[in-house]
């Protein structure tokens, strides 16, 4: 601009430098301390964007080193005077190149848009008072999309694979479980294309020993299958896991089936739970917490928005119990534990009673040695019944019903505690991200649900996080705004200035909620982070209209025109850091990058928010300013002139 008037390079950087170094200043200490949220984060949230805060944090502060020391320098040395600055008739000869071309035909276009925005802000600052009732209005009416507005944790991303979790009919034996699991491979491979078949692995039923720890299997009727898609493949997961559950409704109506991504970071979000949302019903009778769940699963699986409800626990499983007789056994020189230690031993092995390793003398490897029947020795009651059973002084052995009686049961097939107390889990899948509906209603469900005494219902999973999440951004961002006036208070030494540059950020809400609304994207973490990011920046262009048009009032221009003026000049940075922005986070916010799925909100966010922040902010600003300093004749005190 300096340029444009017929200073000299070294003289025009000078002043442009001395002009930019308070804005520039008041804008990256603004976009700074907007990061102070992340300090109230909770859980993985925290850890996630803890490196994004201190990464922005830095890279600005060089900036702005770099920005007040090198950038003056290179000004003066590359840049030239232009040549239409020097004499008029020079302006007008026809630049040769066909850059110098091109800058005459924009700049000549741009100066005709200066002129319609000159005209607008004019209309703009004889009503201002109106100006800023139609704007607040129209923001009052853009908090009703709010409502309409789903909420999630965390964006969904395709993960390239999911598991499905089965059980057949209570009791079921496993070759039959087997042949469930079969039908269902063959159907997976009939949905997902095979060119999209990466592999499928399944795995039936639990064994009694250390390997049903990795197992989330509890009984022989139980199995999970895991599909693994291949990298390219043309349909997301989640549409698979759609078209594969829709099948199973239709051909194994038979199956209780629950799905999952499978993916790392639904794992963490979930805090190692399969569901986003775990209702835990707990108590110390299982049978009423059980029929609790029951009675909460048919409710939950009715509300809008649900896919799946499944309750892994079963307590109707067939068993043995079997009662010892321990006078008959005494007599006979045996004990409850020798007897249990032989059962144990006959049926599965020693393995987990009395360990015993070998250690190979060539490899060093260790191996576990034990010790039991034949499999196929024990195949009924009376098989069980005639066990023989020793006592170490005893010189014959005896049989297990003479001491001992065996009857058929229901069982559980696995008792889970959480905070000591026994838990029947119902685990939630949402059709979509938005996880607040579900889980809200879900809440008005056990609100209205009489438990038994005794019986406990609470949320836990993804939900659990999200909300805790949330009601940390509230406060970090709450304290955010009030340490940033109080930062441009102290820069600008007014009370009433950064009220008028925080004008910007309504706008920018208003932006925010109608682009998230338009794109459907959901109100998460990172669309917060994206509001977070987005009020620094939209602050950062009212700190260029309000500083400059200070200065102008310190040279002695009237207010009116100052504002005027200072919102010709100041357009043109405006419009130039924006669409940088804007036009930088376009591919993100359009998914076209791989793994974009997650910083996309963000994306989002700050784009249909910075959009609508510049194109109000240029107008509210010195609409606001008119307003309050309209009347003053003289420069603020203080102000250099």
């Amino acid at each position: 601009r300096h340029l444009e008037l017929g200073e000299t390079p070294e003289k025009a950087a000078e002043k442009g430098g001395r002009e930019v170094a308070l804005p520039v200043l008041a804008a990256t200490l603004t976009t700074v301390v907007v990061f102070f949220p992340v300090t109230f984060l909770y859980g993985v949230s925290k850890f996630l964007f803890s490196a994004l805060a201190l990464a922005v944090a830095i890279s600005l502060f060089a900036s702005y080193v770099v920005a007040l020391t090198v950038v003056p320098l290179f000004c003066a040395r590359f840049m030239k005077a232009a040549p239409h600055a020097h004499s008029e008739a020079e302006g007008r000869t026809r630049p040769a190149s066909m850059g110098g071309r091109f800058n005459a035909w924009f700049n000549a276009r741009f100066e005709a848009f200066l002129h319609g925005y000159d005209r607008l802000v004019n209309r703009v600052l004889n009503r201002p008072a109106v100006t800023l009732a139609a704007f607040f209005v129209l923001f009052a009416l853009s908090l009703g999309i709010y409502p309409l507005l789903g909420f999630s944790f965390f964006p969904r991303t395709d993960a390239g694979q999911f598991v499905i979790n089965l059980k057949a009919p209570t009791g079921t034996r496993l070759g039959v479980t087997e042949a469930e699991v079969i039908k269902l491979e063959a159907l997976i491979r009939k949905v997902v294309p095979e060119h999209d078949l990466g592999m499928i692995v399944s795995n039936i039923g639990s064994t009694p020993g250390f390997s049903s720890i990795y197992t989330s299997n509890s009984a022989m009727h139980t199995a999970f299958v895991q599909v693994s898609l291949s990298a390219d493949h043309s349909v997301g997961s989640y549409d698979y896991m759609a078209r594969v559950k829709k099948r199973l409704q239709n051909e194994m109506p038979e199956l209780s089936v629950y799905f999952q991504s499978g993916g790392l970071v639904d794992a963490v979000l979930n805090m190692g739970l399969p569901a986003p949302i775990d209702v835990q019903v707990a108590g110390s009778d299982l049978r009423k917490s059980y029929a609790t769940a029951l009675q909460l699963a048919d409710q939950i699986r009715h509300i809008p928005g649900v896919a799946d409800t499944f309750i892994p626990q079963d307590i109707d499983y067939p068993g043995l119990q079997m009662d010892i007789d321990r006078t008959r056994a005494s007599e006979l020189g045996l004990n409850q534990r020798e007897i249990v230690d032989n059962v144990i031993t006959a049926l599965t092995s020693n393995q987990m009673i009395a360990p015993s390793y070998w250690i190979d003398p060539k490899t060093g490897n260790d191996y576990m040695l034990t010790v039991q029947y034949p499999e196929r020795q024990v195949h009924n009651l009376t098989d069980l019944r005639s066990i023989p059973l020793r006592a170490a002084s005893a010189a014959s052995s005896t049989r297990l019903d003479a001491v001992s009686s065996i009857r058929p049961i229901e069982t559980p097939t696995e008792v889970d505690h959480y905070q000591l107390r026994r838990t029947i889990d119902i685990y939630v899948r949402p059709l979509n991200e938005d996880l607040s509906r579900i889980a809200d209603t879900t809440d008005q469900l056990i609100a209205k649900t009489k438990l038994p005494e005794g019986v406990r219902v609470t949320l836990r999973g993804m939900v659990q996080g999200m909300r805790a999440s949330f009601r940390s951004f509230a406060l970090g961002l709450t304290l955010a705004v009030v340490l940033l006036y109080l930062i441009l208070v102290a820069q600008f030494r007014s009370f009433i200035d950064p009220f008028i540059i925080l004008m910007a950020v309504p706008p920018g809400l208003t932006g925010v909620l109608i682009t998230l609304w338009a794109s459907g994207t959901t109100l998460n973490v990172m669309s917060l982070m994206g509001i977070v990011m987005l009020v620094g920046i939209s602050v950062s262009n009212s700190i260029l209209i309000v500083e400059f048009t200070r200065h102008l009032r310190g040279e002695g221009m009237p207010v009116r025109n100052a504002v005027a003026h200072a919102c010709r000049v100041r357009l043109r940075p405006v419009l130039m850091t924006s669409l940088a922005t804007i036009i930088g986070l376009l591919p993100m916010a359009l998914k076209l990058g791989e793994g974009s799925e997650s910083y996309a909100p963000l994306a989002r966010a700050i784009l249909g928010g910075l959009t609508i922040s510049v194109a109000l902010t240029v107008f509210l600003v010195p609409a606001a300013y008119q307003l309050v300093y309209g009347r003053q004749p003289h420069p603020p005190e203080g102000q250099n002139a």
